[in-house]
């Protein structure tokens, strides 16, 4: 993880320590986020980057992946392959959550459905008759190839009730009208 920011370096440094995180490119303007992204990716790495800004959206762009968060400005939305609707940065992490659930769902139903009709299209064109066995009626065929996108949909279905891996972290911005003590 790195903090690419316009802000001073005292403060970038100050954050970063405070999250962990090691790697701190501060004081840029919108070409020195790219260029710090493309010095981040010269291991090979894939890159995601977060932004909400204008001064985002050209490392949204250029990043292998671009995550805007929804109440960001609208080029920053635009130039972003992933928006997140919420102003909430936890929906970075259930993002991803989500799109490896569903990377897994879809693999599963090709293999599944690769598996059921390289088993029953034969079946259902008669080679069980060739060998003495029964003759597919084109009815039960139809129902068996049916009955393959039921399960299909059904597994897909399952990422509805995929609960967010992180939850969203509680508002501590006072209010106008509430006092704040030290």
């Amino acid at each position: 993880t790195a903090l690419i920011t316009g802000d001073n370096e005292r403060t970038a440094q100050a954050i970063a320590a405070e999250l962990g995180i090691d790697t701190v490119v501060a004081e840029v303007l919108p070409d020195g986020k790219v260029a710090a992204l493309r010095n981040l990716a010269q291991n090979g790495e894939e890159i995601a980057f977060v932004g909400d800004g204008i001064n985002d959206a050209p490392a949204l762009a250029a990043a292998d992946v671009g995550i805007a968060i929804g109440t960001g400005t609208d080029v920053a939305i635009e130039s972003a392959d992933v928006v997140l609707m919420s102003g909430d940065i936890t929906g970075v992490c259930n993002a991803f959550e989500i799109s490896q659930r569903t990377m897994r769902n879809i693999q599963q139903n090709l293999f599944w459905a690769f598996a059921y009709n390289t088993a029953l299209i034969p079946v259902a064109a008669g080679v069980l008759y060739l060998f003495g066995g029964p003759l597919l009626s084109p009815m039960l065929a139809a129902g068996a190839m049916a009955l393959s996108s039921v399960f299909v949909l059904s597994n897909a279905l399952r990422l509805r009730w995929v609960a967010p891996a992180q939850q969203a972290m509680p508002d501590v911005r006072p209010t106008p009208y509430q006092e704040v003590t030290p």
